[in-house]
């Protein structure tokens, strides 16, 4: 039995689309589709009936329509392969180039490709950093932690508090071929392991949080919206990249006083 897939989708104005875009990755980790209309921004999202009925009651003006058989070619149509950090990122279903590292993941059970800002621009920081060990903090499907492994980051580790994620990762990381140590755990009361970078993609307050029980000397965070002003005492900028009204920060930590 085929499982109905409905678009949910609602209208914002140019000025309230940064807040409503951090509001929808929270509900919607594996991406959501963006038509820019001139005086207004419409964001939607494909979700089964469950997730729907969550999204519907955070946007309960958002309006649902059910998606028409067929819509799996859509779908794949969604799922475009971008790159990010000289690294491909894309579904099993485009091939690959054979000149540049490859991260294949299936967006079927959840969390996307990588194609979202904040994943893509976590990358883009990977080759400026000192190859070692990492921590990827949220890790959802595992693109990041993929990618850092194909730019020559290791070991890796990966946390995130879904089980789902944890599983998703796991499938993905042998799917590429990737050795990594995939945790279930909460970030914000799990001791988190030593590492030489730690990438922190979830949502503001929880960024900060995170930053603040790390055991890294380098992190990359991101999650936020350009307009976002990140606290991190005890942690000095080195560099902010943007994409589409989203930030994410590369920080060192201060020495001592």
């Amino acid at each position: 039995m085929s499982t109905k897939l409905l678009r949910v989708s609602f209208h914002v104005a140019p000025d309230e689309a940064e807040p409503a875009r951090a509001c929808l990755l929270s509900l919607v980790p594996d991406g959501f589709e963006e038509v820019d209309e001139g005086d207004a921004l419409e964001l939607a999202a494909y979700l089964d009936e469950a997730a729907a009925a969550r999204l519907l009651a955070v946007f309960p003006r958002a309006r649902t329509t059910v998606v028409e058989p067929g819509w799996e070619e859509g779908w794949r149509r969604f799922h475009r392969p971008v790159l990010a950090g000289g690294v491909w990122l894309g579904p099993p279903w485009d091939p690959p180039p054979a000149d540049v590292p490859a991260v294949v993941v299936d967006p079927g059970r959840a969390f996307g490709t990588g194609a979202h800002p904040t994943t893509r621009l976590c990358i883009e920081h990977l080759p400026q950093l000192q190859r070692g060990s990492l921590l990827d903090v949220g890790c959802g499907s595992g693109v990041v932690a993929l990618a850092a492994a194909k730019l020559g980051f290791g070991p890796i580790v990966a946390i995130d508090d879904d089980p789902v994620a944890i599983a998703t990762t796991r499938e993905n990381a042998a799917r590429n071929g990737v050795e990594l140590e995939a945790i279930c755990a909460d970030a914000l009361t799990t001791r988190l392991p030593p590492a030489s970078v730690a990438v922190v993609n979830i949502l503001l307050p929880v960024v900060e949080r995170v930053l603040a029980r790390l055991a890294t000397g380098v992190a990359v965070t991101s999650g936020y919206a350009t307009s976002d002003s990140l606290a991190a005492p005890g942690w000095r900028s080195l560099r902010r990249l943007a994409l589409d009204g989203w930030a994410a920060d590369a920080l060192a930590r201060r020495a001592p006083e």
